[in-house]
């Protein structure tokens, strides 16, 4: 028999899953060091980003590290078979797509509003982000450079720049309302609460359980 999460834990979920941020992600293109794709998962996480999108042609994609420090859990990861797939999609949700790249129209990174829906493309450790990502983007961001190295690490130019996107929302109090929809709100805190029990649940084909005011379930068995 599953138990009730504790109390303590489900309003810190809450509290987590208001702030999430439905229409702020990030899209890594072949991004393949496990440490890098963990760094990058743990700073959505922080900034209270919902999901990611990922592409990776040239490899299957990595393994979380203990770099990610279990963040991987709340934040919803999603796979794409090419860039364009991956693109199409986020411009069909009405994101602009910004891709970090040096080139004769990039700007800097701090010129971009991210209090609008906003997604944010990061290429490869070696290469960065490949020409097809390039054109396809709506605008090209850099970071400026002072010293002689050129370019960050790409967990650490995505920190960078999405630190400064949460410091435009929380200026602007977007993370002060839930950006989510009830249904999808209630879904999301059910598996965060009971991932077992959900995952069964969605292999019957059964409903979620209510939740009380403090997590507990209402019902003894989802009914179908």
């Amino acid at each position: 028999m599953i138990g009730d999460v504790i109390p303590k834990r489900y309003h810190r979920l809450k509290q987590v899953l208001d702030r999430r941020q439905p229409d702020l992600t990030v899209l890594t293109e072949d991004v393949h060091k496990p440490h890098n794709l963990s760094a990058i998962i743990r700073t959505c996480d922080a900034v209270g980003i919902l999901e990611v999108h990922s592409v990776n042609v040239t490899a299957k994609l990595p393994t979380f590290s203990q770099v990610s420090q279990g963040s991987e859990k709340w934040i919803f990861l999603n796979t794409h078979p090419d860039i364009k797939t991956a693109i199409s999609h986020l411009k069909k949700r009405n994101f602009k797509v910004y891709a970090a790249h040096f080139s004769s129209k990039s700007i800097d990174y701090r010129q971009i509003d991210y209090t609008r829906p906003s997604a944010i493309v990061f290429g490869s450790e070696k290469w960065g982000v490949t020409q097809e990502a390039a054109q396809l983007a709506d605008e090209h961001i850099i970071i400026p450079m002072l010293g002689m190295v050129q370019s960050l690490n790409v967990s650490v130019a995505a920190a960078v720049i999405l630190f400064e996107a949460q410091r435009q929302r929380l200026a602007a109090r977007i993370y002060d309302s839930i950006r989510l929809d009830s249904r999808r709100y209630d879904q999301i805190l059910f598996e965060w609460g009971y991932p077992e029990m959900a995952r069964v649940c969605r292999q019957e084909g059964k409903s979620y359980p209510t939740l009380g005011e403090n997590g507990e379930i209402k019902e003894n068995y989802p009914k179908k």
